[in-house]
């Protein structure tokens, strides 16, 4: 799937030099800012809201209902009642890195969503090193939660945050592995290209989704992206029976907005990472492709909303037990297998 990039499209929407350095400068802030604007819209969406509405729908509760119609007015009255209240600072804390950490475990995840490809035309940039750009900016994560749970000067905190590193250590090596998988299959690291690897059709009118053609590491990179996202049965770093909330115990106000925000942003950037890798991407008939895109990324969200509700949490010896010597033996054997299928075909 080539397709201008997303500042080059919007210059040409406004007849407006695409060659232009000064052009394609503000054209990529643009683009920064409306991808930016739309993935905040759905966290927004599926925070205060949506949330509430499928773990009802799951454990046969009645959700928000009264506020708007449909509920929906909740996500209003949320944000004024979680920004106006008092920013609390608790005594003892380190900061800046206290004040920084939420900005890095929001943003992280947004820096991730510049090259993935969400339509014809609708993806900020296109490197050769895409995937392992996404990657890349998806771990960082894990430093804000470090930053969060040292700073605060409370235990829990602290325990949540040694929890979130020992639990990204166990699950990112296989998830990465897997992901290898698809770029041994596609033979690059471009986005796009990737995308475009599954547009043919496997049988029939079943299309050649990675999903369909090595189901075994679709699973796979689901139970290990429930880890990274921190879904049950790997919700260990918050874990409120345990740990009270883990490494956001002592934030409030704003910094609460920010930490709960950079949580749902990770949810959607590991829906948009399995949707691009796995489902085809924007793919899909009849609809505009931003539009299955969106019905990918928001099923995957449906799917860690299933597995909030229904699946018990592991104990932490548990939780690394499988990391190290279930999914990174099995993840490994599914790139071997696949090394070993590609190299035979061709």
């Amino acid at each position: 799937m080539q397709s201008a990039p997303l500042p080059e499209t919007l210059a040409n929407l406004l007849g407006l030099d695409p060659n232009s350095t000064p052009v394609m400068i503000v054209m990529s802030l643009i683009g920064a800012a409306l991808i930016g604007t739309l993935m905040m819209t759905n966290t927004a969406l599926a925070g205060p809201w949506a949330k509430r509405k499928i773990t009802a729908a799951f454990t046969d509760r009645i959700a928000v209902n009264r506020i708007g119609p449909f509920g929906l007015f909740i996500i209003v009255a949320d944000a004024v009642r979680l920004l106006s209240k008092e920013l609390i600072v608790p005594e003892g804390v380190d900061r800046p890195a206290w004040d920084l950490a939420p900005l890095v475990i929001a943003s992280t995840a947004l820096l991730g969503f510049a090259v993935i490809p969400m339509g014809n035309g609708i993806q900020l940039a296109d490197p050769e090193v895409g995937l392992a750009y996404v990657f890349a900016t998806a771990s960082m994560a894990s430093v804000g939660l470090v930053m969060a749970g040292y700073a605060s000067n409370n235990k829990y905190s602290f325990l949540g945050g040694l929890r979130a590193v020992a639990q990204n250590l166990a699950y990112e090596i296989p998830l990465i592995l897997t992901g290898a998988s698809v770029v041994i299959f596609a033979g690059s690291l471009q986005m796009s290209e990737i995308v475009a690897a599954q547009q043919q059709s496997l049988i029939g009118p079943l299309p050649s989704w990675y999903a369909f053609v090595n189901p075994f590491a679709f699973v796979l990179f689901l139970i290990a992206n429930l880890a990274e996202v921190g879904r049950n049965p790997f919700d260990i770093p918050e874990a409120p029976t345990e740990i009270v909330a883990g490494y956001q115990t002592e934030y409030s106000s704003v910094y609460f907005v920010l930490v709960y925000l950079g949580e749902f942003i990770h949810i959607f950037l590991g829906g948009a990472i399995i949707a691009t890798i796995f489902l085809g991407g924007p793919a899909g008939p009849v609809l505009p492709g931003i539009v299955w895109f969106m019905i990918k990324i928001w099923g995957v969200f449906l799917f860690t909303q299933w597995a909030r509700s229904a699946v018990p949490r592991v104990r932490i010896d548990q939780l690394i037990e499988i990391g190290w010597k279930g999914m990174l033996v099995l993840s490994l054997a599914n790139l071997l297998l696949t090394a070993v299928i590609v190299g035979v075909i061709a």
